[in-house]
């Protein structure tokens, strides 16, 4: 039984190798199979249960001599001559050949390198895998190979047959990663651009004068993907390459004639800041000039910290005083509010669009409550408007010796002649400050008392009113501002105080007289300066002096106040 087995074997081998239609080979397995069954019965009949074991056994070697079981012999299908796939022949080719090929192309483009270009000298090169490019279709070679192999006789003879007189192309079906794409061509080719100039105006002595505009270049992003896209799939085999992208124009907006009718003044505000010291004088100045000059289009937004900022040395500024959640503290740039405040005014009688507005955390003296504009970068308060008018608008703003700040918005009048505009601040509650309050800080040396001043709550709104002809047609509340109460708070220096010197100066800051903490404050500063000197013995004195001054203020505090007797006032007196 041994010997027909692997005689039978040995022959369904080479049988099969010649079979090249798989049905065929099916039902020859299928043969195999049963004439081995029928040796294994016999076996079994003729009682040889040592023969059937070993049957068994080879009817099992059968099947793993049999080269039909292995998924090789799949892969060695051949498709028709004349088939392509893409640009690729795959005639003659077996399934796993043109599986290899297509692969290879996709690996090679995935490796290689595209240089997207603008011009001669705008470039950049990237991977095929950042562009996220990939095979979509494999079950296309499937289809390849069933032209000519599939179907009834008659179909396949057919399909050979237009096969010798013309090709048959399949399509490849490419994948991508639009998301890398787009970033790629809007973001990180968006240096390419060149940006437009729109056309402006300037304002000197003698009048104004336009500043001709010039085209912008930018890169067509959806234009430019579907290019991108084109040269992959059109046939690139994956050798490096370089592909121009698409650039359309980019006008300017204006024209001469537009901006030659900015002539009107549409509204003009002006406040002062004679108090301000060099500092602070010189970031107002500096801010002004920053918006000075400004040409806005109809419908564009002006952000005021956009064209003001950074706050560095660097852009003109200098350390002053400014507003931080109700103190007042140094900041470069501090005054810049003002700039904004005067802006917000001529904004609000030119009737542009205000889209962002906050008030101060304290009032101001520069402007009447709910007048002002604050600017903080850092607290996230700005100042914003849009030109709501049909035309473009100039921002003229200019400082003068004497400390006045002007914002002036020119523009095309349309409002009636008889048309005006006046606002009215109006106090709705008051907060009266609260009793002084007493810090101590170790950033200043011992001797420094420093004091600022109390601020008033208020909650106020103002009210646009507008007339014609005399007659008033509307009266609108257009915002509401809550302004902080804020005591006198004196800060004492602390700084270089022994544990002596901080005992005086508590028992000065108890008194909460000011008055007397610089005195004794004073005191212990000059006794620190006379130290080693001829002076020291009378400076350590006069400290003394001022603490006794200050614990007998505090004790003469602390003592009851005895009631008056009351004394009757005979010409107070009422009889019946």
């Amino acid at each position: 039984m041994m010997q027909r087995i692997m005689k039978l074997a040995k022959k369904g081998n080479f049988i099969y190798n010649i079979l090249s239609v798989k049905s065929r080979k099916q039902t020859f397995l299928n043969n195999i199979f049963r004439n081995a069954k029928l040796i294994i019965a016999q076996s079994i009949r003729g009682s040889i249960m040592k023969k059937f074991i070993k049957g068994a056994i080879l009817f099992l070697t059968v099947l793993l001599l049999l080269p039909g079981i292995k998924t090789k012999a799949a892969d060695g299908r051949k498709i028709a001559k004349g088939v392509f796939i893409g640009d690729i022949d795959v005639s003659d080719m077996t399934v796993t050949e043109a599986q290899s090929t297509i692969s290879e192309r996709f690996d090679r483009i995935s490796n290689s390198e595209l240089t997207l270009t603008v011009g001669e000298d705008k470039s950049l090169t990237v991977s095929g895998s950042e562009l996220g490019v990939t095979w979509q279709n494999p079950q296309v070679i499937e289809q390849a190979y069933a032209l000519g192999h599939k179907g009834n006789i008659v179909q396949r003879y057919k399909a050979l047959k237009d096969l010798q007189h013309e090709n048959y192309t399949f399509d490849i079906e490419y994948g991508f990663n639009d998301a890398a794409i787009g970033d790629i061509v809007e973001n990180r080719c968006s240096s390419f651009n060149q940006p437009k100039v729109n056309y402006t105006l300037k304002k000197t002595s003698e009048g104004f004068t336009v500043i001709p505009g010039q085209v912008g270049y930018i890169v067509d992003v959806p234009q430019s993907i579907a290019v991108i896209k084109d040269l992959i799939t059109s046939g690139w085999n994956g050798d490096n390459t370089s592909v121009q992208l698409v650039v359309k124009e980019d006008d300017p907006q204006g024209s001469e004639e537009e901006l030659s009718r900015v002539r009107d003044v549409l509204g003009t505000y002006t406040t002062s800041y004679k108090t301000s010291g060099a500092s602070r004088s010189a970031n107002v100045a500096n801010g002004c000039s920053l918006i000075n000059g400004t040409t806005l289009y109809p419908g564009e937004e002006f952000n005021v910290l956009d064209a003001i900022t950074p706050f560095t040395e660097a852009n003109g500024y200098f350390p002053a005083g400014s507003y931080l959640n109700g103190i007042v503290v140094e900041s470069i740039g501090g005054g810049i509010c003002q700039v904004s405040t005067t802006l917000y005014n001529a904004v609000l009688l030119a009737e542009l669009g205000v889209t962002e507005r906050h008030n101060h955390s304290m009032i101001v003296t520069y402007v009447e409550p709910s007048a002002d504009a604050a600017i903080a970068e850092s607290g996230g308060k700005n100042f914003k408007f849009v030109n709501t008018t049909e035309s473009p608008i100039y921002i003229e703003g200019y400082t003068t010796s004497d400390k006045h700040i002007t914002f002036t918005i020119y523009g095309v009048e349309t409002r009636p002649s008889d048309h005006r505009v006046s606002f009215k601040s109006e106090v709705l509650e008051t907060t009266p400050a609260s009793a002084d309050e007493f810090v101590t800080t170790g950033t200043e040396g011992v001797g420094y008392v420093g004091t600022q001043s109390a601020h008033i709550g208020y909650k106020a709104q103002l009210r646009k009113i507008v007339t014609e002809g005399g007659v008033e047609v509307s009266n609108e509340v257009i915002n509401t501002s809550t302004y902080k109460m804020v005591p006198k708070i004196v800060t004492i220096g602390t700084n270089g105080a022994d544990a002596n010197d901080m005992a005086q100066l508590q028992t000065a800051i108890a008194t909460r007289d000011v008055g007397t903490v610089k005195a004794v404050a004073g005191a212990i500063l000059a006794a620190k300066k006379a130290a080693g000197t001829e002076g020291e013995e009378a400076a350590a004195m006069a400290v003394q002096a001022a603490a006794d001054a200050a614990n007998a203020q505090l004790l003469q505090q602390q003592q009851p106040e005895v009631p008056q007797e009351a004394v009757e006032d005979p010409e107070t007196v009422v009889t019946d």
